[in-house]
């Protein structure tokens, strides 16, 4: 062994053997602990948020510190309903992915994993200027060709769209074909910026490899503030800690769960350095204060420079922003599924601003984010046919998502909305 795999090897041992992950459920009654103590290394801090981000746990509170040679964070984290994180799968889960075998542990015990690792099926990324009924065309596209998606995350942002998508591996003989018809498709419409088509067989965090194709293409430099909401607008300035030579990042945001994470990510793969940070929830809004440097250890000097760092953070929050409906659909999984649902929504006037598809066994769990190509609200006639068409083959959930309603309970779906695990169990009831 030379020397430079025995420093190596060296350098492994030594941060294997000081890396502590502790989940504390006694300190706090409205919240869990989870506390991690490390030596530090490039890229722990997104590492342990993107744990967290993929089971969908809420960060409420944290404290950050990475400053020298230790890693020491506390996270403030709830489950979806709010509550304290006791499930002994999950709670094993985060402490092996955290721990010195993290990246044996290759996918959460939740419905949404962000690391999809599928073996032999192949992943396809798409970028382009989206349009109405685009996802349709896409999902026709890959049922002609015989494909059966096993997962897919779509993300629009003002006049973009991009999709990871995992097919079957045995269509590889029609991938040229397939390239060029889907290449066909993204060209469709008016595309200054033009689009891109590639095939992987590597697995990667869907996340964060959305957040990269939005932001190498440059999605936050578009003008057009249209499709966002001046309230869900995040608030983010930049300044200066003179005393320890930091730029010091402010965000105040509406509050969601994988805010953190999309903040992180994106500052991640700009190449700065998240060495300290406080976060902090009031329930309704979130507040971030990160203290960042390059990773040559400069600050941000330039008024250009701070106003580039905003508009890429202010993109990379509302990306995952979704206004109008979700429609959370259960059915049976098979080819051109999701053709058929996509085109329905087409054919009703819908289009898609972002769409989560999973599969379970022999299950397909989707969700879709709709709204009117207008930019009016959706008009509940068209909810209502929606409901009458795809129910009667598939179990669909309703609900108005409540960003974009002036009352939940006025609209009348709270009282018959329902979980996504309560959907998925009753299918799952009532299945062969």
């Amino acid at each position: 062994m030379d020397q430079s795999s025995k420093i190596a090897l060296w350098t492994s041992l030594f941060w294997l053997s000081n890396f502590r992950v502790c989940i504390d459920n006694t300190t706090r009654s409205d919240c869990t602990l989870v506390k991690v103590d490390s030596v530090n290394k490039p890229g722990i801090l997104l590492e342990v948020v993107q744990v967290l981000s993929d089971l969908d746990l809420a960060i409420s509170k944290a404290y950050i510190t990475s400053d020298g040679t230790w890693f020491m964070d506390v996270f403030h984290v709830t489950d979806q309903q709010g509550r304290k994180v006791t499930d002994k799968k999950t709670t094993e889960y985060i402490e092996k992915a955290l721990g010195p075998e993290g990246t044996k542990a290759k996918s959460s015990p939740g419905r949404s994993v962000g690391v999809h690792s599928f073996g032999d099926h192949i992943a396809v990324e798409l970028i382009g200027t989206d349009r109405p009924g685009l996802l349709s065309e896409i999902f026709a596209v890959l049922a002609n060709q015989h494909c059966n998606v096993v997962a897919a995350e779509v993300w629009t942002h003002k006049t973009r769209v991009a999709c990871v998508i995992y097919i079957n591996a045995d269509v590889s003989s029609r991938m040229p074909a397939m390239e060029e018809q889907l290449r066909n498709v993204l060209r469709g419409g008016d595309d200054l910026k033009g689009a891109r088509t590639s095939f992987s067989m590597d697995s990667t965090h869907v996340d964060r490899r959305l957040h990269q194709l939005m932001l190498a293409d440059k999605d936050y430099e578009d003008d057009d503030d249209d499709d966002d909401s001046v309230l869900l607008k995040p608030v983010i300035s930049i300044g200066r800690c003179e005393d320890k030579g930091y730029s010091v990042v402010n965000v105040k945001c509406k509050d969601r769960t994988k805010l953190l994470f999309d903040i992180v990510c994106t500052l991640t793969d700009m190449q700065f350095v998240v060495s300290h940070a406080s976060v902090s929830s009031d329930g309704t809004h979130g507040l971030q204060e990160l203290y960042i440097r390059h990773k040559d250890g400069k600050t941000l000097d330039s008024a250009e420079e701070k106003e580039n760092v905003v508009k890429c953070l202010e993109a990379a929050i509302l990306r995952r922003v979704s206004e109008d409906f979700s429609l959370e659909i259960c059915a049976k999984d098979r080819v051109g599924l999701l053709s058929d649902v996509t085109r329905v929504l087409r054919e009703h006037g819908l289009s898609v601003s972002r769409a989560d598809v999973t599969t379970v066994g022999e299950k397909a769990m989707n969700v879709f984010y709709v709204r009117d190509p207008s930019g009016l609200p959706v008009d509940m006639k068209t909810i209502e046919a929606l409901r009458k068409e795809i129910g009667q083959t598939m179990m669909l959930n309703v609900k108005k998502l409540p960003c974009a309603a002036k009352s939940p309970e006025s609209s009348g779906w709270a009282k018959t909305s329902f979980s996504f695990g309560n959907l998925l169990g009753k299918f799952l009831s009532l299945s062969p």
